[in-house]
């Protein structure tokens, strides 16, 4: 009778190992997050850098997450011309765009997720731009340990105003598209 108590506990106790949540962290300099935005006639594409972020998984399902975006090492890499470059980078970093100064970090906090099927779940998220925020529900697919997905932003809400048509008439080719892209690649460790 005591060996089967014994089998019993030793089986829950290996049983509760699979339902704990792994705790898992965002490598930040492996990470990459690529952003492009269009207007009439073009587009600009560059990186910005995870700061940090972790996220749990149990049962094959993310359950929470935390992702911080340092605002300030926005890139630009289609302009070759530095002047240019740099131009554009300090527009986008000013109040017209994303008002860096005031707010040098933006955040993606998971808030629900489906399970994983066939590498890809369907994820719901809080993201704040500017101190504001907004869900967003989005597609993961996982590959071992490499998190993708592609989130597209309607910029305009989160006050980012400077040549929307959201919030300005009479723009014509100067309108620059409320929806941008990130192109999201996190490596956990």
């Amino acid at each position: 009778m005591k060996t089967a108590k014994y089998i019993i506990t030793a089986i829950l106790a290996i049983a509760s190992l699979g339902v704990s949540a792994q705790k898992l962290r965002i490598d930040a300099k492996k990470s990459t997050i690529g952003w492009i935005g269009k207007k009439i006639g073009g587009q600009h594409e560059g990186f910005i850098n995870v700061k940090s972020g972790s996220m749990e998984i149990k049962n094959d399902q993310i359950v929470s997450g935390e992702f911080i975006i340092d605002m300030n090492s926005i890139t630009c890499t289609d302009l070759e011309d530095k002047g240019y470059n740099q131009k554009l980078v300090g527009h986008l970093k000013s109040d017209d765009f994303f008002g860096v100064k005031q707010n040098p970090t933006a955040s993606l906090t998971i808030t629900k997720s489906t399970k994983f099927s066939k590498g890809k779940a369907t994820v719901t998220a809080n993201l704040t731009i500017k101190g504001k925020t907004e869900s967003i529900t989005f597609e993961v697919v996982k590959n071992g340990t490499i998190y993708t997905t592609k989130l597209e932003i309607d910029r305009s809400k989160y006050d980012v105003r400077y040549g929307s048509t959201s919030f300005f008439d009479s723009l014509g080719d100067k309108a620059i598209d409320d929806i941008f892209t990130l192109k999201i690649n996190l490596i956990t460790v």
